[in-house]
């Protein structure tokens, strides 16, 4: 199998452009927010001597095709996205990561086809609907849609990199790769705010059915997220489950800060049941 591969695949009103890189085992990574397959080439490339790293660009993002112009974000839908770029390689059960709004989808996969999952690992999903009282959260996010509508892109991006910790300052001397990369997710910010924030952000997993039949899941938040509101809304989500989450190199974005780290923590994760 060649080293990396670029692929797409026709699925109901959609054309999804996906990316797959080694050989093995198959991981599926599910892209949060406005991110596309790129943002995760590193990380392929860590895991790839031992497995099939598949992740791919979600509707309303970057290279896939819809046909016709994409409505507000359906959390079902995407995961039906998942579910079949999963049958068309292999059938399953895979191996899910989701990050951010991705955690959301891989939780909805997970509880709706749960035969498709050999392990979820949901780093940091913004479950902001199992809060004790989710209206902080849910009033600060609707603040955000409010900046977008009203100041546009930019201060709005400023705004939620901001009220999350994170630095969006770009690296001037990135690779060429990464810079295509970069100019694509900023692309996509436009229907991010528009509308993938807050379907994403709203989404409640189901939780009854994650207890009860599904795959193992472990809720991974970054050593750099403490203190943050995600780290708060991913707790939740352990809580709900009545497991323990499992801390992860880096913050939000530690995939790319700690490549290294991060994959060894996946790796160690998905194979958890080996070392009980």
């Amino acid at each position: 199998m060649p080293a990396h591969q670029t692929k797409t695949l026709p699925v109901a009103g959609a054309t999804l452009h996906y990316e797959i890189w080694g050989s093995g085992p198959l991981i599926v990574i599910i892209p949060g927010g406005p991110q596309d397959a790129g943002v995760f080439a590193g990380l392929a490339d860590q895991l790839s001597d031992r497995y099939t790293v598949l992740s791919f660009d979600p509707r309303g993002n970057s290279r896939t095709m819809t046909d016709t112009q994409p409505g507000d974000l359906d959390v079902d839908v995407i995961a039906d996205d998942v579910a079949a770029l999963i049958a068309a390689n292999g059938g399953g059960p895979a191996f899910i990561f989701g990050t951010s709004g991705g955690a959301q989808i891989g939780l909805n996969l997970a509880a709706r086809y749960p035969t498709k999952v050999s392990v979820l690992i949901a780093h940091e999903p913004p479950s902001m609907m199992l809060l004790a009282d989710p209206e902080p959260a849910l009033a600060g996010d609707r603040a955000l849609h409010e900046t977008y509508r009203r100041d546009g892109v930019e201060a709005a991006m400023g705004q939620f990199l901001a009220e999350n910790g994170l630095d969006g300052t770009p690296d001037c001397d990135m690779p060429p790769k990464v810079a295509e990369t970069f100019g694509r997710i900023g692309g996509n910010f436009e229907y991010w705010f528009a509308h993938g924030m807050l379907p994403l952000s709203t989404y409640r997993p189901d939780v009854e059915a994650l207890r009860n039949g599904a795959p193992r899941i472990v809720v991974a938040i970054g050593t750099g997220s403490v203190g943050q509101p995600i780290e708060a809304m991913s707790q939740a989500v352990a809580d709900q489950l009545g497991i323990k989450s499992t801390a992860f190199p880096g913050d939000h974005m530690g995939f790319e800060s700690d490549v290294d780290g991060f994959a060894a923590a996946m790796t160690y994760a998905f194979l958890e049941d080996r070392h009980d």
